[in-house]
């Protein structure tokens, strides 16, 4: 670079501003790097989709049907003048016999309380983690996204960046973390064009709430 002359002559030296350079293999992102927060004017109101969870109510429905079945006719055929089956006779004697300290009391009433537990969530939980909610546009019209659609769709968008070689997108309910791999440009300026990109890509998504991101750019690794 050429220096300067001054009024009078003399040399004016501009000063040097060096930018310092990645180790190979360093990621650009700082341990601090704060994640984009939430788009303005999505508040995520929007419910998730509930799901039918049709295998737990199928199991629960079969069991209940063959169990209800089986005690009917037992009552039945004790009613007709026949014995009770072998296995209520032996079940009332044991609980009769049994005291409530027993281990196999507990661990059969600890089994029955977890089964009752994961049945009292799956009903007071909406599921369908798997599909993200979409604003909606209309009152009667519900829309969502598969969270692998959006994964695949923010990774294509990744991919489009000057310098991006490869890139993996793990999409969350509330946040897409992305790694990408730089071959070539200063990694600080691939993750500031990465940052802008799959921003304007979460909007283009239409989520009720947009998931903050998380942007690493590294080198490629050492072969051999």
């Amino acid at each position: 670079m050429s220096e300067p002359q001054g009024s009078e002559g003399t040399t004016q030296r501009l000063p040097v501003i060096e930018k310092a350079r990645p180790e190979l293999g360093q990621s650009a992102s700082a341990a601090a790097y704060e994640p984009r927060p939430g788009l303005e004017g999505e508040d995520g109101r929007t419910r998730r989709f509930w799901s039918a969870r049709r295998v737990p109510a199928a199991v629960v429905a079969t069991l209940l049907l063959v169990a209800a079945g089986v005690l009917l006719y037992d009552i039945a055929a004790v009613r007709a003048g026949r014995p009770a089956m072998y296995w209520r006779r032996e079940l009332a004697r044991q609980l009769a016999e049994r005291p409530l300290d027993d281990l196999w009391v507990l661990l059969g009433a600890g089994v029955a309380a977890a089964l009752g537990l994961w049945l009292v969530v799956l009903a007071a939980t909406p599921g369908l983690r798997a599909v993200l909610p979409m604003r909606r546009t209309h009152p009667e019209v519900r829309a969502g996204l598969d969270r692998s659609a959006a994964a695949a769709y923010l990774r294509d968008r990744a991919m489009e960046v000057s310098g991006v070689q490869s890139a993996r997108v793990r999409m969350r309910r509330r946040r897409a973390d992305v790694r990408a791999v730089s071959h070539f440009r200063e990694l600080d300026d691939v993750r500031a064009d990465l940052d802008d990109v799959l921003a304007d890509a979460i909007r283009a998504l239409g989520l009720s709430r947009g998931p903050a991101l998380s942007v690493h750019v590294r080198r490629p690794g050492r072969k051999g």
